[in-house]
């Protein structure tokens, strides 16, 4: 059998149990002994538990039982340090001699090092604790899509585990579990696992990323715009204090879906004044890749032959696809150089109606392919800008994310305005190193106006708004 050993690390008592153990081991074939060392602060809920699990009545530091492992069924109770020793004495002929200055000492020791060893498992546990993933309106097209891409390793890197909670109302508790079966039977290596949450209150606990998906749609039979703003900003007043009570200090947001992405990350950041505003970004990444995929289309080459298209503005309400910046890698024509040789998109492209007209007016096919996709393209661009945030963009590429202004490219400060970064070591920067031209700064200047007036009716601070264009801005 097997001689258990549970006591206080602080406990002298406990020392000389543990001292004597150890020699009868040492010097006896058949003898075995299992140590289990408890915090004092944790000792007496510990023993209670295993007194009433088998059925024992033992009160002191340190409980001593044997495991007979042949035979199965409880414990033996052997008793305290007393008991052990006279059962030593009695079966083994040995007794110890320590004294009790030594047993204090040792005491001492054994807490110290006990103290030393869970700092290193908690810090190895911290090395391997999976990243915790919230994301809410979880019953959208979008997160099923999103799921995959987040579990598969490409994201976060192939030895990062995750795990995902999904949050909606509780009229989709169903569609969420069927998600999380599905999730569960592709068997994800990196999913530590997957969870349906419907009681808003314990939404956000140790999250590191929140995706935000809710989405107000705007059906102007059915209510005004300015009344789907409030809505937007009652969804976020309700998020924001939760994100700051339950969510890890560091907890990056991410605002996406079909409408208002930019004035969800500004509500959020409004109501949850804790949260860092470089942590909360709305992704763009959509335009972006729909816009390039488009160019490559026009001119018969690959799409990953297209960089640098910049989304300024509000994404999922007036923007403006700026091509000055693009540049084509790749591209089959008279002039040819080595791999990173490139043209200017504007250079190749002399048919400029077909720009206005198919490429960047509000009935273009652009404008539909965005806002008529079924949830691939929104979580893919969710995918390639988490990715891009943790380990970095591309040298010198150009991403397009919504942040938090401040002064740049003469657009005012404390706005959420997309704009084109850069990400390296876990953060982002805008470049404020392009040059952009007059024409550009003008649009700049409108689309700032409308996305101001949007967060002045977000946070009911005027009674009427001037009057709102919902076309998107064409330069």
């Amino acid at each position: 059998g097997v001689a258990l050993f549970t006591g206080m690390a602080n406990c002298p008592y406990y020392a000389r149990a543990e001292l004597l153990a150890d020699y009868l081991q040492a010097n006896l074939p058949d003898f075995r002994v299992h140590k289990i060392t408890q915090h004092p602060d944790k000792w007496e809920q510990w023993l209670r538990g295993i007194c009433e699990k088998n059925g024992w009545k033992h009160q002191e530091s340190p409980v001593i039982w044997r495991e007979l492992v042949d035979r199965g069924g409880k414990g033996l109770l052997l008793g305290g340090v007393n008991d052990f020793l006279k059962y030593a004495e009695q079966y083994y002929g040995i007794t110890s001699m320590m004294l009790s200055e030594e047993m204090v000492d040792i005491a001492e020791e054994n807490l110290q090092a006990y103290i030393e060893t869970e700092k290193e498992e908690e810090e190895f546990k911290s090395l391997i604790k999976p990243l915790q993933i919230w994301i809410t309106s979880a019953s959208a097209p979008i997160c099923y899509q999103l799921i995959p891409l987040l579990a598969n390793g490409e994201v976060f890197g192939m030895t990062t585990e995750i795990s995902i909670h999904l949050l909606d109302t509780d009229q989709f508790k169903e569609v969420l579990c069927g998600i999380v079966m599905e999730a569960e039977d592709m068997a994800f290596p990196l999913l530590r696992n997957i969870s349906v949450h419907t009681e808003i209150d314990e939404a956000f606990i140790q999250a590191d990323i929140i995706i935000v998906l809710d989405d107000v749609l705007l059906n102007r039979e059915v209510q005004s715009l300015e009344n789907c703003i409030r809505e937007v900003s009652d969804i976020c007043q309700v998020y924001a204090p939760l994100i700051e009570k339950n969510a890890k200090s560091e907890v990056r947001v991410i605002s996406s879906g079909k409408t208002f992405v930019n004035l969800k990350a500004m509500m959020i950041m409004t109501y949850g004044p804790s949260i860092k505003t470089e942590n909360v970004i709305a992704i763009a990444a959509s335009w972006e890749s729909a816009a390039k995929a488009m160019l490559a289309r026009k001119l018969n080459m690959n799409a990953a032959g297209v960089k640098d298209v910049i989304v300024w503005g509000n994404i999922t309400g007036c923007n403006y696809i700026d091509l000055s910046h693009a540049k084509l890698y790749g591209y089959d024509s008279a002039i040819w150089g080595p791999a990173n040789f490139s043209h200017p998109v504007l250079n190749v492209i002399y048919n400029s109606e077909w720009i206005h007209s198919e490429f960047l007016s509000e009935q273009s096919s652009l404008s539909s392919r965005v806002n008529n996709c079924a949830g691939m393209l929104p979580a893919h661009a969710v995918a390639t800008v988490l990715r891009y945030w943790y380990h970095g963009s591309p040298p010198g590429d150009i991403i397009s994310v919504g942040v938090l202004t401040e002064g740049q490219f003469c657009v005012p400060e404390g706005i959420v305005f997309s704009m084109p970064v850069s990400c390296q070591n876990g953060n982002w920067k805008v470049m404020t190193e392009l040059e952009i031209s007059e024409t550009t700064e003008e649009v700049l200047r409108r689309l700032a106006h409308e996305l101001v007036q949007e967060k002045l009716v977000a946070l009911k601070e005027i009674n009427e708004m001037q009057p709102y264009e919902a076309d998107r801005i064409v330069s």
